[in-house]
């Protein structure tokens, strides 16, 4: 389902900035597959993530989707492919339209719009439905401005809309980082739950360690634009923290400092 061969990029090349952000980077991700990503700050998790959604291009390799090259499509064409929540929960949602509003900007994201209704009764009703699914009670708060919602309630509602019309790829990029740790656990449930249902192909950037082990059926690890530990089925399912520390100390040459990789 993605697709990702030998990319590299470097922003600010020739500069005193200079910063070689990704590394001949390959990736290949089946079907079905739910992969978290960790590393240190700086080690390329969240530019890999931004490189796949097109917000820059790289400066090497490809990008393919579903079996559809994206290399060199600009981001809003891509969007038509992913569905993606980011770590501040004000992005993703228009604060000053209402839930049901939001919605259904997220259905029609691809499609062309005409002169009719925006929302018809059999869509509030689909709206409805979709969101007692969360568990939050927004099904009831529909013709609520989303900038009234609390950030997990933002979160929520993101996730929801990312996955309203089934995307090829789930990005998920530190979307618990901005919440308390209740909340966090509220919005991962969530996001376990419809990934599973829906039997979506997701990568989730994460900084902290345990949601990495317990999440998904595989777990690749980051370090100075490299991806330098990947593991999966069985193996994760059995590992621990000293495990993933002992496999990026062996595959770095160095000391992981665990403290950093735990800081959201």
């Amino acid at each position: 389902m993605l697709k990702i061969s030998h990319i590299a990029k470097t922003f600010n090349p020739g500069t005193i900035t200079e910063k070689k952000a990704l590394l001949d980077v390959d990736l290949h991700l089946n079907e079905g597959d739910f992969v978290t990503v960790i590393g240190g700050n700086g080690a390329g998790k969240s530019t890999m993530l931004n490189a796949v959604a097109g917000v820059f291009p790289v400066d090497r390799g490809t990008i393919e989707i579903g079996g559809v090259n994206v290399t060199n499509l600009p981001e809003y064409k891509r969007a038509a492919y992913l569905g993606r929540v980011f770590q501040d929960p004000m992005t993703g949602t228009a604060a000053t339209m209402n839930i049901e509003e939001n919605m259904a900007l997220a259905l029609r994201r691809g499609r062309p719009r005409g002169l009719r209704w925006g929302i018809t009764n059999l869509e509030r009703q689909m709206y409805r439905e979709q969101l007692h699914t969360l568990g939050l009670g927004l099904e009831d708060r529909m013709a609520s401005k989303v900038g009234l919602l609390s950030g997990g309630q933002r979160q929520a509602l993101t996730l929801l809309m990312a996955t309203l019309r089934t995307p090829k790829l789930l990005l998920l990029d530190e979307h618990t980082a901005a919440l308390d740790p209740k909340t966090a656990a509220k919005v991962l449930e969530i996001t376990e739950k419809i990934v599973s249902e829906q039997h979506l192909t997701a990568m989730m950037v994460t900084h902290n360690m345990k949601d990495a082990i317990a999440i998904g059926n595989r777990l690749i690890m980051m370090n100075e634009g490299r991806i330098v530990v990947d593991v999966s089925g069985e193996q994760k399912q059995k590992l621990t923290r000293a495990d993933l520390m002992g496999l990026f100390e062996k595959a770095a040459g160095k000391e992981l400092d665990g403290d950093r990789l735990l800081l959201s």
